[in-house]
This record gives C-alpha cells, sequence and structure tokens, in this order.
C-alpha cells in the first residue's frame, strides 16, 4: 500500500468516527477552482484550526482508489450539484510535511523526494530513474495523461525557522513543482495548509501564481476553519456543555464575514475533559513567542500590555514577510501574532485584541518570561486583590492600588488619571476566567467604569468598579446609586459596589464598599 498516493480513505473514516463537525462545503470551494487559472490555493490557519481534518476530508473525497460515498453521506457536500463528478476520480497525492519532522532539517527535501519517487514507482512502474519528484510527475503527465491533485499540509514546516540555506532549498523543490511549465498540465488543483501564508521574496510571493486564504484575508473560507458560534451551540447542546463559559473560553476570533469564530481544538478538548480549561499550552508553548516580545520592545510592550487591559491595538499587516526569522517592528510581531492564533485580527479597523480568556493564560506566562518583571508581579498579586475585594477587605485594596498605580506608571508613559485606568485594568486581571469584565458599561441612567458579571452557574457576587481621579471614595459610591447602576442586580444574587480614588496630593487610594443583595 503507498503511503503518499492512492492509499485510501482511511484517515477520514477515523475523522468521520470522532465527534467531526460538517465542513464538506470546503469542497465545493476546492471543486471550484479544479483546473481553472485559480487552481493552485494555499490556506493558512492557525495550530489546531481544522487544516489537517480538512486535508484528510480532501483527500479521502477526491483519491481514486477508493469509494468514499458512505463516508460523505449526510454532509454538506452531498447537496451541490457536482458532488459525484469529482467523487474519487483522480490520481491523489497526500504530502504531511509532520512526518518527516524527526529528520534533521537539512535532509528533508532530499529523504522526502525518495520516497515520493519510490510511492509513485509502484502506482507507475514504467517510471524511469528521477532524482526530481516534479521531473517525474511530468514524465507520468507526459506518458499516461493523468493530471494530479496534490494535497500538502503543514507546508510552512520549512520556511517557519530554518537557517536560510534550508529554506532557500525547500522554496525550490516547491517552485521546480508549481513554477514550471508543465504545471498547469500535471495538475487539476494543488490544495495547500499551513500556519505561514506563502513566504515573500523581496515584496512578491515566492508561489505568486497560488490564490492564498489566510486568516487575515480568509475570502470565502472563513467558516471552513474554526467552529462558528451555531456548530458550538448545537455541540454544546449535544453535550450537556455550558455554551456561555465555552464562548468566554474559546471565542474571539474574527475571520473575515465570521465575527465570532471559536478555536475548535479547544472546544473538543473541553467536551471531552468536561471542564473550561486552557488547552492552548498543550499545541505551543508561549514560549514560542516570547522571543518576538523583544523585538521593537517598547512599542510591543505597550500595546500588548494595552491588549491585556481589552484594548485593542492598530497594526499594519502588509508589510509582514511571512518569515518567522525576518522579524523588523511592532507591525510584524503583532502581524504573526494573528496568524499563530494569539491575536485575533478585525479588518474593518485594521486592529487586534487578545480573543479569549484561554489565550490571555498564556499571554500571562509568556510576559513572565519576558523581563517585565513590573508586569508579572501585577498579575501575580491580581488573584489576592480579586479575593480581597469579594470580602471587602478596604485597607487593603487600597494599599494594592498604592503598588498598581506606581507599577502601571512605570510601564507606560500615561499622565496620571489614565495610568489609574491602567492599574485598575491590570488590578483586576485575574477575574477573566471567573466574570464577564465589561469597560463603561451603559447601565441605569449612564455609564459604569467598569462592571464584573460572574459567568453562568457562577455563585461569585457581581461587581460594580467606580473610580475618581483627585475627588472622593464617598462620590465614587454615590454617583452609582445615582446613575442606577445596581440595576444589574438581576445578574447576581450579591452586587459589590466599589469606590476608589486616587488622591493626586498623597499619591494614595482611598476606597469605599457597600454590598447590594440581588434577585
Amino acid at each position: 500500500m503507498s503511503d503518499y498516493i492512492d492509499y485510501g480513505n482511511s484517515d477520514f473514516r477515523s475523522v468521520i468516527n470522532s465527534n467531526f463537525v460538517d465542513k464538506s462545503g470546503l469542497l465545493a470551494f476546492l471543486n471550484n477552482n479544479l483546473d481553472t487559472e485559480n487552481k493552485f490555493v494555499c490556506i493558512s490557519r492557525p495550530r489546531r484550526f481544522g487544516k489537517s481534518v480538512a486535508a484528510k476530508m480532501a483527500y479521502a473525497y477526491y483519491d481514486r482508489s477508493c469509494d468514499s460515498s458512505k463516508l460523505f453521506n449526510g454532509l454538506e457536500i452531498t447537496k451541490n450539484p457536482h458532488y459525484k463528478t469529482h467523487l474519487n476520480k483522480y490520481p491523489t497525492i497526500y504530502i504531511d510535511w509532520n512526518r518527516f519532522a524527526s529528520i534533521p532539517k537539512n535532509e528533508i527535501v532530499t529523504k522526502a523526494q525518495k520516497c515520493f519517487l519510490a510511492d509513485l514507482k509502484e502506482s507507475y512502474p514504467f517510471l524511469q530513474e528521477q532524482e526530481s519528484f516534479a521531473n517525474a510527475l511530468a514524465e507520468i503527465n507526459k506518458k499516461t495523461g493523468d493530471r494530479f491533485i496534490l494535497i500538502i499540509d503543514e507546508w510552512d514546516m520549512l520556511v517557519r525557522d530554518v537557517e536560510q540555506d534550508i529554506q532557500d532549498e525547500y522554496v525550490n523543490f516547491l517552485r521546480a513543482m508549481f513554477k514550471s511549465n508543465n504545471a498547469n498540465k500535471i495538475f487539476l488543483l494543488v490544495y495547500m495548509t499551513g500556519i505561514l501564508p506563502i513566504i515573500k521574496i523581496k515584496t512578491q510571493s515566492a508561489l505568486n501564481n497560488f490564490r492564498e486564504y489566510s486568516i487575515v484575508l480568509p475570502g470565502k473560507t472563513s467558516k471552513y476553519y474554526g467552529f462558528t458560534e451555531d456548530e458550538v451551540k448545537k455541540l454544546c447542546a449535544e453535550n450537556d456543555m455550558d455554551f456561555a463559559l465555552m464562548k468566554h473560553a474559546y471565542d474571539g476570533y474574527i475571520i473575515g464575514d465570521q465575527k465570532s469564530m471559536f478555536n475548535p481544538n479547544s472546544v473538543m478538548q473541553a467536551i471531552d475533559f468536561r471542564t473550561y480549561d486552557s488547552f492552548w499550552s498543550k499545541t505551543a508553548s508561549f514560549m514560542a513567542i516570547e522571543t518576538y516580545l523583544h523585538t521593537d520592545a517598547d512599542n510591543v510592550r505597550s500595546k500588548i500590555i494595552g491588549m491585556m487591559n481589552g484594548e485593542s491595538a492598530t497594526v499594519r499587516v502588509s508589510s509582514f514577510r511571512n518569515d518567522m526569522k525576518n522579524i523588523d517592528n511592532c507591525d510584524d510581531v503583532l502581524t504573526l501574532l494573528v496568524h499563530l492564533g494569539y491575536l485575533s485580527y478585525n479588518p474593518e479597523n485594521q486592529s487586534v485584541t487578545i480573543p479569549n480568556t484561554e489565550v490571555s493564560v498564556e499571554f500571562e506566562n509568556a510576559v513572565s518570561v519576558a523581563g517585565w518583571g513590573e508586569l508579572s508581579k501585577s498579575v501575580g498579586a491580581s488573584l489576592r486583590l480579586l479575593d480581597d475585594t469579594i470580602n471587602l477587605r478596604k485597607d487593603r485594596i487600597a494599599r494594592a492600588f498604592d503598588d498598581y498605580h506606581f507599577e502601571a506608571s512605570s510601564l507606560l508613559e500615561f499622565n496620571d488619571e489614565n495610568s489609574m485606568r491602567c492599574a485598575i485594568v491590570l488590578a483586576y486581571y485575574a477575574a477573566k476566567p471567573f466574570y464577564k469584565i465589561f469597560h463603561e458599561l451603559p447601565t441605569g441612567k449612564g455609564f459604569a467604569d467598569m462592571v464584573f458579571i460572574p459567568l453562568h452557574n457562577s455563585s461569585r457576587p457581581a461587581i460594580v468598579v467606580e473610580f475618581k481621579y483627585d475627588k472622593s471614595a464617598d462620590s465614587a459610591i454615590d454617583q452609582i446609586h445615582r446613575k442606577e447602576y445596581p440595576a444589574l442586580k438581576g445578574f447576581s444574587k450579591q452586587i459589590i459596589l466599589c469606590g476608589i480614588n486616587y488622591n493626586k496630593s498623597t499619591s494614595k487610594h482611598e476606597v469605599e464598599m457597600e454590598v447590594i443583595e440581588g434577585e
């Protein structure tokens, strides 16, 4: 049995036998590109966003050596009028570069080609001795007229973080196949997936005949990688999981016209383990991004701290060279983090945010080893402050804010009032796993500075924080009552009102608190 060509649909059968979410509409998109000028397709998304599942599905659909009709029974693609036209009709090659991960990187291209050629020889015994995979495909096409579908998973494994000579050898291997005069004759469709878009040489794509669909510019592929809100609602209903908690932990990605996309791997693990834990670190260590936090360090630190505070940061994504070695400025760092899944990109205002609680935890880990001692200390003390707030320990809260205000001022060049706001958000950073946090929330007759609404089924109290600058903590509590912020009491059995004032002359904080019983 072959390893790369004509090896059947067993991989996709395993997927179907799992908790499969139907993404077969992608096949209609690929069929529309088959044997057209847009036959070369590259789709890039972060780790664990369903790329490999989609590649296995495509292989099972096109591979001529098997009958996959039963596997696709009832799936969306069967409603397409061209479904049977392409079902199991073509010689199909599947290359997963992760299969070669244990080989020294400078040997991968040479050894991989030998494996591919041996497989082709089994299917086409007449094939002459060849050293080039591209030449072998051209010979087969010339003698038989066979035209191939080629599926490449993790296409960018040999460009992400390797020496330049290895990268060059690999790019030349790809260019020999896809930039040759025979490429249009040989291939009906080339479908590549990876984390990064195709690397740029100077300002041009190294494979500029490919149509690229990235997480930044996904086009018609936006709903096929990641789970939509409706898909997660259905999974939660089928598996007796709390959708609100799932959304809080794993939602937050904007992908094209899909404004609410979930990390699929994390959703499935949450279902499997019956908990809304952080599974991100099990797929990619925060150490993978720690190096980049030191590039253009002042700008990167400023924007990441802002995003940890719940803000967004503007970014210019067009200058990124799709390369993890040539990272020159803050825009490059933030764009890379988008492609890696650590940030969500909003194309409408060209901004980025930290998408959800799960990824927030990874940023805590990352900054703790990035030399940002002040921020690391602030995040570490946050749990104690949250406990002090719930237990109405006013003096301890005031002392904590004295420290937070100083640290926020040392981290960023804010004026005093903005520095105080930054301090408060940093101080309550640890509340994110337990609360939905709102800034300037419309409620009653005004806008509450910060509101903490406990997640569904939580016994924690709601918290309303109002802060004043050089006035009094009593006036903050008075404003909460005057503006009728306690209209929030439908969210919790108990609401804690916390008024905080910064005294400019003493550089100290004062705190007043009340408790209101909810409904």
